[in-house]
């Protein structure tokens, strides 16, 4: 079944690409890859982000193979944005299996570099109006960049750089970077050591305090 529905999402994203154009960019994430590495199964117009068949997961993908499937929901026409600049208008699907487990994930980006350029003429249909919008999430070329993109988020979440950070300030960067699901990507615990100046058992020990404050709601 798995199989069939896989090909299925192939074959709509080649469809969906035909009907928007080149500035239209379809991925489908097979989140039952051997390989948390290597998601990325099928990809049209893959020039708008960069990427191709075989790349890593995103932050979104990271985030569906850690989390409580019933917490996991569609998230419909987001800003994100790509590592040369472009702004994105883009939306994911969950697919899941008979169960409820996400197996799969439907993705749309459009580039809407041009639109962005019209904006006034065009204000509704980039739906930055009048409000300042968040920062788009940067949609990565490989687990690696990934990597280095959720530490960034959490020393920014912090709000102070490694060297000024205390104890509890590194177990919210920590706390963090296991709710996005950074520690799936291979050898990521030894990079986030380094980049925090911890060993090996702090990590553990911090992210157990996180877990500790995040079930007493704090």
């Amino acid at each position: 079944m798995h199989a069939q529905q896989i090909d299925f999402l192939k074959r709509l994203a080649k469809g969906v690409a035909a009907q928007f154009g080149s500035n239209c960019e379809v991925v489908v994430h097979d989140l039952r890859s051997p390989d948390p590495d290597s998601t990325i199964v099928a990809i049209e117009n893959g020039q708008v982000s960069g990427r191709k068949v075989g790349d890593g997961p995103s932050n979104v993908v990271l985030k569906a193979l850690r989390s409580d499937p019933s917490k996991l929901h569609d998230k419909l026409a987001y800003l994100t944005k790509t590592e040369d600049g472009k702004v994105l208008k883009s939306t994911t699907v969950f697919f899941r299996d008979e169960d409820g487990t996400p197996s799969a994930i439907f993705a749309i980006n459009y580039d809407t570099t041009l639109f962005m350029a019209m904006q006034e003429e065009l204000r509704s249909f980039t739906a930055l109006a009048d409000a300042p919008s968040p920062d788009p999430e940067t949609i990565p070329h490989n687990v690696t960049d990934l990597l280095d993109e959720l530490i960034e988020q959490s020393v920014r979440i912090v709000g102070k750089p490694v060297p000024l950070m205390t104890k509890d300030d590194k177990v919210k960067a920590i706390g963090f970077l296991n709710d996005a699901g950074a520690f799936l990507i291979t050898k990521s615990g030894q990079k986030v050591c380094n980049y925090f100046g911890i060993s090996k058992y702090t990590l553990y020990s911090y992210m157990d305090e996180a877990r500790q404050a995040s079930a007493k709601g704090e």
